[in-house]
């Protein structure tokens, strides 16, 4: 949908006399390359910014109500008084956009006034392209500038990822909000996950593309399982903390795991689940400084090792996430391909010679349909800049 039929959506929707202009703000979805389940262990991660992501368009009301209108959910509009910003359960998906009004008051002292807020996204639903950060990025972009306020950007993303915590309930790391906030066309982001020290690495692909592959199951265990991890990996710290003096299972080297892993009493779960973490974080340093190469074919290597790892020893994949991830990696003129997000279902991602996408789709398309019964989607993307008003 392009901007100027969103503002005619808009204006259908909201017929009310109005003398305040609207404004148009963008936040885009966000893939990560490598580095899967580590931000809260305090590793390395490598994500990229998306040209697909979230609008909004605000206007400001004479009122105190707060009027949410979604393309992407179309008959369930929500309308709350800016002195009622508590999560309501019934709110459904504007408990994101509610759950940054009340963030960015608590910061600011900020008294709102009322709002008229339309959203559009092209990010699909569930695919683990993390819409919820690209709402939340949107919404605490555009209370920054529509107030005036001047927050430092990795202060917003901070904000965003605290109502995703301690508002909405999900206890995810940083890289989402960080990488939808903090991102860069045409680069991609290391983020060291413990300090948010970061770096810019120009993502040139040569002949080459990055591939969603959408397995359209929605990620059913993916929040509980989520949390069910990170306390896998908790427990795995508390033991290895008896004798290291480490703050994250990401302090550690390979060799320094393998030379204590009497620390995790022969518990073969929390072996697995710390080898993952310990490798993926490796995997991540050592995928940046191939690309830097320019040795795509390694880089590729690496994520179908990252892909093993999330499927063997995190165990968070699935036979959706496998069947495509396994099946691309076959395919000819595929460099590399692994699951990427939560898991459970959602995407997996691909690089894939340019002169081949189209065969690549056919092929792995029909294997996908004739395994699981399920249509896959498949998106050829490109990399975006981080949170922005929209000017025309």
């Amino acid at each position: 949908m392009l901007i100027k039929e969103m503002q005619e959506r808009f204006n259908n929707y909201f017929t009310e006399k109005n003398s305040n202009k609207p404004r148009v703000f963008f936040a885009p979805g966000r893939v990560n390359l490598i580095g899967e389940h580590i931000d809260y262990n305090g590793g390395y991660v490598f994500p990229a910014s998306l040209s697909i992501g979230t609008y909004l368009i605000v206007q400001k009301r004479e009122d105190n109500k707060l009027v949410f209108v979604s393309e992407n959910f179309p008959g369930k509009s929500f309308e709350r008084s800016v002195d009622n910003l508590y999560f309501n359960e019934s709110d459904e998906w504007a408990n994101y956009p509610k759950g940054v009004f009340d963030a960015f008051k608590t910061l600011t002292g900020v008294e709102f006034s009322g709002m008229n807020l339309y959203f559009w996204g092209n990010i699909p639903n569930g695919s683990g392209l993390s819409s919820s950060a690209s709402i939340e990025l949107v919404v605490a972009t555009m209370l920054n500038e529509v107030y005036e306020q001047n927050i430092d950007r990795v202060e917003l993303v901070k904000l965003a990822q605290k109502v995703e915590n301690s508002y909405i309930g999900v206890n995810c790391g940083i890289m989402d909000q960080f990488a939808i906030g903090m991102g860069k066309k045409n680069s991609a982001i290391i983020l060291d996950c413990a300090s948010l020290e970061y770096d810019y690495v120009p993502l040139e692909l040569k002949s080459t593309k990055i591939v969603i592959m959408n397995t359209n199951k929605k990620r059913m265990l993916a929040d509980s399982k989520y949390n069910e991890r990170r306390g896998e990996c908790e427990q795995a710290l508390k033991l290895f903390q008896e004798k290291l003096a480490i703050q994250n299972l990401c302090d550690m080297d390979l060799e320094m795991f393998e030379s204590n892993l009497g620390l995790l009493k022969g518990s073969e779960l929390l072996i697995r689940r710390a080898r993952h973490v310990v490798s993926e974080n490796e995997r991540t340093k050592e995928a940046v400084s191939a690309l830097k190469n320019g040795d795509l074919e390694h880089f590729g290597k690496l994520l179908n090792a990252s892909h093993a790892s999330l499927k063997e020893d995190y165990e968070v994949t699935g036979v959706e996430l496998d069947t495509l991830a396994e099946s691309a990696q076959l395919e000819a003129g595929c460099l590399g391909a692994r699951m990427t997000g939560a898991g459970f279902g959602g995407c997996s991602l691909a690089i894939v010679e340019t002169d081949k996408i189209d065969t690549f789709i056919a092929h792995v398309g029909k294997i996908y349909q004739e395994k699981t019964g399920v249509e896959a989607s498949f998106y050829v993307v490109e990399t975006g800049s981080g949170a922005t008003e929209v000017f025309e």
